[in-house]
């Protein structure tokens, strides 16, 4: 670990199996539960877990907004769609590159980005 770097990161979840299932299908993220009101989660750039509750992040709320990387993001918006997530802005370009963000199954915003 490296000194003052973010570690972990933690998000509510109202449907702890559907948010994990959603996450192995499209992103290929390990899981370890503990107990049934939390999950935590691997294999994603940085670990973190679910924690069962009835509120969920979005960036409109004032939220922060984790954003994954595609080297393709279309495919990417099209496995998330088939996953059963609502994509709820678009692909839109930035400078340095595009994204669009999307709601997982408990309620949380999220966003995938490219440079290509």
């Amino acid at each position: 670990m490296t000194h003052h770097t973010l570690n972990y990161v933690e998000f509510a979840a109202a449907d702890l199996a559907a948010t994990q299932t959603f996450f192995e299908s499209v992103f290929g993220w390990q899981f370890q539960s503990y107990g049934p009101e939390y999950v935590a989660f691997s294999e994603s750039g940085l670990e973190g877990g679910f924690f069962l509750s009835d509120v969920a992040a979005s960036q409109a709320q004032g939220a922060p907004l984790l954003v994954l990387y595609s080297d393709d993001l279309e495919q990417t918006q099209q496995a998330i769609e088939q996953a059963g997530a609502t994509i709820n802005k678009a692909i839109f370009s930035f400078p340095g590159g595009r994204r669009f963000h999307f709601i997982e199954p408990s309620g949380n915003e999220l966003a995938v980005w490219s440079d290509k």
